[in-house]
């Protein structure tokens, strides 16, 4: 068989990232100093990587982050109260294998969704699933799919995801039907996958929003006593940029 036979049924088998590596090989004619193993484990390899790479690049459209963010990328030098050890610790994501939590705190514009996207970017990454969610929009989406009767299906897609980004919450008080699918999602979570959550406000003012010290007290239980926290302080780095 010639070896544009060969690509011909490795492009036919679906296996792209070995139909690169191959007609790469041949026309550098790097093949010719291979042993068969050699180019047998070459062109795996590759098939591999691009099979992993595009897994990513899925996780990543599913997820829809806010920002295109990675750990690499964190800005420890502005005064944030950042602790470099500590988010990288958070980093290896440690954190999902054991079913904890992260809340997030601070004003606007000291990169709270930057930093939950960077820990999810990071998570998408290793393999394991991950959405984010604007809350406000996700609680109006939730009230919508009560409409054509896909709330369930909506629950039950947030209840599988190893991780979930809630990202400004608390940016207005929180209607009934809205802290009942806060409470919902939470208690399908509990203990069994983890949550991020970003906030303007600290979590001492988390009643005050969910306004209804019940449903309060046990939103705050199956999330605050399991979480790392992290409040960031400081100057709006938007501000900072402009500057």
């Amino acid at each position: 068989m010639n070896n544009n036979a060969t690509l011909e049924k490795l492009k036919l088998m679906k296996l792209k990232g070995m139909a690169d590596a191959f007609q790469t090989a041949v026309e550098t004619r790097s093949h010719q100093d291979m042993t068969a193993d050699d180019l047998v484990s070459y062109i795996v390899e590759a098939e591999y990587n691009d099979r992993n790479n595009r897994k990513i690049s899925r996780s990543l459209e599913t997820a829809r982050f806010r920002y295109n963010a990675s750990i690499e990328e964190i800005d420890f030098h502005n005064q944030r109260n950042l602790d470099k050890n500590n988010l990288l610790r958070l980093a290896d994501l440690s954190f999902i294998t054991n079913r904890e939590n992260i809340i997030i705190t601070g004003k606007t514009g000291v990169g709270k969704s930057f930093l939950a996207s960077a820990l999810g970017h990071k998570a998408c990454v290793q393999g394991y699933k991950v959405m984010y969610f604007n809350t406000g929009k996700l609680f109006s989406k939730l009230k919508m799919s009560g409409a054509d009767n896909s709330y369930m299906k909506e629950i039950k897609k947030i209840e599988q995801q190893d991780l979930i980004i809630l990202d400004d919450f608390g940016l207005q008080v929180l209607d009934l039907q809205s802290r009942l699918y806060l409470l919902e999602i939470l208690e399908d979570r509990h203990s069994k996958r983890s949550t991020i959550i970003t906030s303007q406000l600290p979590v001492a003012k988390w009643h005050e929003i969910i306004d209804d010290e019940t449903i309060a007290d046990a939103i705050l239980d199956r999330v605050v006593h399991s979480s790392h926290r992290i409040e960031l302080k400081g100057e709006s780095l938007r501000k900072i940029i402009n500057k």
